[in-house]
């Protein structure tokens, strides 16, 4: 479990392809400290597990099914990344819930900065729409964010310049990928209700 609160702004510095997968390796010192084999890191909001480190570097295996949910596929050797290590039980939660699981791509419409903070609209597919709303969380590229506006097939996100300067949203342009993930507590919810249950009946109140 991750909070989307970015620790550090990696770097991939190699990609081997594999067969129905991809190896790769990856510069982050702060997270790699005393990390070890089948630790989790999120890159990017993905959920990869450590295979081996060295030198303040990690590799991590990625198979096709990941590479198709999000846009790790069009990482390169030089790409930034958003590196972040899982929440610790009992640490303080900064951002919100965030599993590591994508739950699809978007991609950034437009950038509109100003004085103090930028706007960033992302056009939202049309299946995660329905979990997206005004003053939610949502996910982008492991970073929790507030929803400022939501429609029918777009976002805004304000971003405060900690933001930009320490993560990949600060040197995303128009038209590049970006992962997305919903709250999973609305998915939930929605499951829920799909099948019939009685929210106040399946938290144990009679009345």
């Amino acid at each position: 479990m991750f909070t989307g609160i970015v620790e550090e702004l990696g770097e991939v510095t190699a990609v081997e392809q594999l067969e129905e997968a991809s190896r790769f390796r990856l510069r982050g010192p702060l997270v790699t400290e005393g990390a070890k084999h089948g630790d989790s890191i999120a890159v990017n909001g993905v959920c990869l597990t450590v295979v081996e480190t060295e030198d303040g570097e990690f590799t991590a295996d990625v198979m096709q099914e990941t590479l198709n949910r999000s846009s790790l596929g069009a990482l390169a050797k030089g790409s930034r990344v958003n590196l972040e290590r899982p929440m610790a039980l009992g640490g303080r939660l900064g951002g919100h819930l965030v599993q590591g699981h994508v739950d699809g791509t978007g991609e950034i419409i437009s950038r509109t900065p100003s004085e103090h903070w930028e706007i960033v609209k992302v056009a939202l597919p049309q299946n995660l729409s329905r979990y997206v709303v005004e003053k939610g969380s949502i996910t982008v590229d492991g970073v929790s964010l507030t929803v400022v506006e939501a429609a029918a097939d777009w976002f805004t996100i304000s971003l405060i310049p900690t933001t930009l300067a320490l993560t990949t949203l600060g040197i995303k342009q128009s038209g590049d990928p970006v992962n997305l993930e919903v709250d999973v507590l609305a998915k939930y919810v929605e499951r829920l209700l799909a099948a019939g249950v009685n929210p106040l009946h399946a938290a144990g109140d009679e009345r």
